[in-house]
């Protein structure tokens, strides 16, 4: 099996956060040929935290950005994929081989055997070019897993075969640049995946880094942008405004509304659109047959 991989980890002020994942990859049964650290901008300590790991390990690598808002639309997409260009650069010029390549949020904890059952799947599975672990947070010190999904891989928890990586154009700009990533790769016939045994404990709920209230406004912005249709954008309010904490419905569509009035322009692919466009008939034929084969 060849283990090498990249692993890429954007951040801002995330020093309470960013040592226990930091711990949980070093510890892991196989660890990255490379690790980057993007420190966007950070006003804590987290650049002492990147700078002492660059210490402890030759191949931990830090890269600072200027002082920004958090941003989780273009400026998102921009700073993983220039992390992820410097890692591939970095392992071109060192003769550093590999294979795969990681994109890891600063507020997860993994698994210790985490990279190594990821690894496994691509070995297993030429024509995975996109998997995932699945999200997990603590109830009363019980594992409580996210539920979503088998063929769509999480956007912080997730690895490229280079070989998909490449043939999709590597990271998007867009908003939601991650699910852009999942489509762009199932449609050059690359099987995606996520899987629940494989799991990343997030210490904080996702879109919640500055609040739900933007995070789920970011979410209704995302979907404009990227031209779901008005059908599943309705079922989507109503899904979030059926559970709790309850406003986040009203942010989503906050968000989209939003959308409406500020995006002046779609994502630029029309092939990635369309699918986005008839996604609420994909998802109604994948919980069809889910229902039947249960």
């Amino acid at each position: 099996m060849n283990s090498n991989y990249i692993v890429v980890t954007p951040c801002k002020n995330e020093e309470a956060n960013l040592p226990h994942l930091a711990q949980s990859i070093i510890k892991n049964t196989i660890h990255p040929v490379l690790w980057v650290i993007y420190n966007d901008g950070s006003t804590d300590s987290t650049g002492d935290v990147i700078s002492n790991l660059e210490g402890s390990h030759a191949w931990i690598k830090g890269l600072e950005g200027a002082i920004s808002k958090r941003d989780l639309g273009f400026h998102y997409s921009d700073i993983v994929e220039y992390a992820i260009r410097y890692a591939i650069n970095k392992c071109d010029n060192n003769n550093i081989d590999f294979e795969y390549i990681g994109l890891i949020d600063a507020d997860m904890i993994l698994d210790l055997d985490f990279f190594e059952k990821m690894l496994i799947r691509f070995e297993n599975n030429p024509k995975i070019g996109i998997c995932s672990g699945t999200v997990a947070y603590l109830n009363n010190g019980i594992k409580v897993l996210e539920k979503g999904r088998s063929n769509h891989p999480l956007g912080g928890l997730r690895m490229w075969s280079k070989k998909c990586y490449y043939d999709t154009g590597g990271f998007p700009k867009s908003y939601s640049a991650d699910s852009v990533s999942n489509v762009s790769a199932m449609l050059h016939g690359w099987e995606t995946k996520k899987y629940d045994d494989v799991v990343g404990v997030q210490t904080r709920r996702t879109s919640s880094a500055e609040g739900l209230w933007k995070g789920y406004g970011v979410k209704g912005t995302s979907d404009y942008f990227r031209d779901y249709h008005p059908i599943y954008v309705l079922f989507k309010f109503l899904k979030y405004s059926l559970s709790y904490p309850f406003y986040t419905g009203v942010a989503y569509l906050s968000g989209y509304i939003n959308g409406i009035a500020c995006v002046k322009n779609k994502l630029d692919n029309p092939e990635i659109r369309s699918y986005y466009r008839n996604k609420h008939i994909e998802v109604m034929r994948y919980y069809f047959e889910k229902f039947k084969n249960s």
